[in-house]
């Protein structure tokens, strides 16, 4: 078949440029995303997006108060019956009008509710301990201070609520000291005892967390004196466990896991660290669902994976969010089945596209790892819960740029892994704490460990 070599050539020359024409858009749809949401994409760090984009019409519209159907918490009067403090105020005028002269008469009293606190500053209190002596025996009886430790200068409330002001609501230590009215040099002291006093509640929490039926974990980012270090977060439920680390290897999960086959399901991303762990895996979704996103993102011309994403995309979602609907278990396994079966068809369906069988293949790859979800109504399809106990490390790691020292790692250790654990059990969990110090305060021989787990939930 005869042909015009001119043709040919001329058609070689426009496929080599389509295929240029192709590849620099994806270059500078890449460069786009890169401008606007960093090198990570939709991975990147809220700090470290160059541009953030303005919130979007419906958000910037709402000022406040609750949701339609929902109760509201604003303000509420109240009277003499619910108010901890009833005070009389006098009048400012006297027995004449201060406008005409008068004669003023009683109208009785109008109240008015007001919701105030005092100044958080620490009290000096001295304590007048009544002493006994017994001749016969030639020895000294007295009480002991409440809610004060054995050779401790500062009392449980302080305590409790300089450690939760720092651990749990990422105050810093200045800002501490300059409210409470103590030193820094006190404060560190303070909670390097709390510490030593807790040391044992970790390891009895790990014991606990090997055993439930679902687990979290996932890490982070962590300084110490000025070094590179990770802050691994092994969570459940009621449980969670911090630990500061200069490594981001297995070693630290087979810490906590140890080498015998544990029940129940671990939830995690799809680290490599994780993987050794003796207990079922359950691959996170949402972090699935970025990765269909961000290929729709940066391959948007192409139909194959804009057709991929938009199927795709809604089972996972629907994945992760079927647990919480208000249906029978029996549905919700029927629902399960249903949603894993889709997915499996979208993931063995063949493709072309290079991106498309990427996300296949961690499918494809790691099928026992990726269903556990729906055999199990307990166990997550996300591990939004380890993500959430990370955001308050992740912003303390802003305002204070990780620990000064190991002693400093090992204090913030223990306490977070206190203190966040007693909020999962307690609304108030300072409270709580300071109750646990007045069980130690009067038995110093008390096991910590017992406290802490069962402190009562509320």
């Amino acid at each position: 078949m005869a042909y015009c070599e001119d043709c040919f050539s001329k058609q070689r020359k426009i496929d080599a440029l389509t295929e240029e024409v192709s590849r620099l858009k994806i270059a500078l749809r890449y460069e786009e995303r890169k401008g606007k949401e960093g090198y990570f994409g939709s991975s990147t760090p809220s700090s470290r997006i160059p541009v953030k984009a303005n919130s979007i019409e419906e958000n910037q519209r709402r000022r406040g108060g609750a949701r339609p159907g929902q109760p509201g918490h604003g303000r509420y009067s109240f009277d003499e019956s619910m108010a901890d403090h009833v005070v009389d105020v006098a009048s400012e005028v006297g027995e004449e009008c201060p406008d005409c002269g008068g004669i003023l008469e009683d109208k009785g009293t109008d109240s008015r509710s007001v919701i105030d606190i005092p100044p958080l500053k620490a009290q000096k209190i001295l304590y007048l301990l009544a002493k006994r002596y017994c001749s016969r025996c030639r020895k000294t009886f007295k009480p002991r201070p409440p809610s004060v430790l054995p050779r401790s200068l500062y009392g449980n409330q302080l305590v409790a609520t300089a450690a939760t002001m720092h651990y749990l609501h990422g105050i810093p230590l200045g800002r501490i000291c300059e409210q409470m009215g103590i030193g820094l040099g006190s404060l560190i002291e303070i909670f390097h005892r709390m510490a030593r006093l807790f040391d044992n509640v970790p390891g009895g929490l790990i014991e606990k967390y090997r055993q439930s039926p679902v687990k979290h974990a996932d890490e982070t980012g962590w300084r110490n004196d000025g070094q590179n270090g990770y802050a691994w977060l092994f969570a459940t439920d009621k449980i969670s466990i911090f630990l500061f680390r200069k490594t981001r290897s297995a070693s630290v999960p087979k810490e906590v896991f140890g080498t015998e086959l544990l029940p129940g399901t671990l939830v995690v991303d799809r680290y490599n660290a994780y993987n050794k762990a003796p207990s079922a895996i359950q691959y996170c979704y949402a972090h699935l669902l970025r990765e269909v996103e961000d290929k729709e993102k940066e391959f948007g011309d192409n139909a194959e994976v804009k057709a991929f994403a938009e199927t795709m995309a809604p089972l996972l979602s629907t994945a992760m969010s079927l647990r919480r609907l208000p249906i029978s278990d029996d549905e919700f396994y029927k629902q399960a089945a249903i949603i894993e079966s889709n997915i499996q068809d979208v993931v063995r369906s063949p493709a072309t596209h290079l991106a498309i069988r990427r996300i296949q293949d961690i499918f494809r790859k790691n099928e026992d790892r990726l269903y556990h979800w729906a055999l199990d109504r307990r166990v997550p399809a996300e591990n939004n819960l380890a993500e959430r106990d990370l955001r308050p490390t992740v912003i303390a790691r802003k305002v204070s740029f990780g620990s000064q020292s190991d002693a400093g790692a090992k204090t913030r250790e223990v306490i977070m892994t206190v203190l966040h654990t007693l909020k999962k059990k307690s609304v108030d969990p300072t409270a709580t704490l300071k109750n646990v110090l007045d069980q130690l305060a009067r038995d110093i021989k008390t096991d910590p460990f017992n406290l802490i787990y069962s402190a009562n939930t509320s």
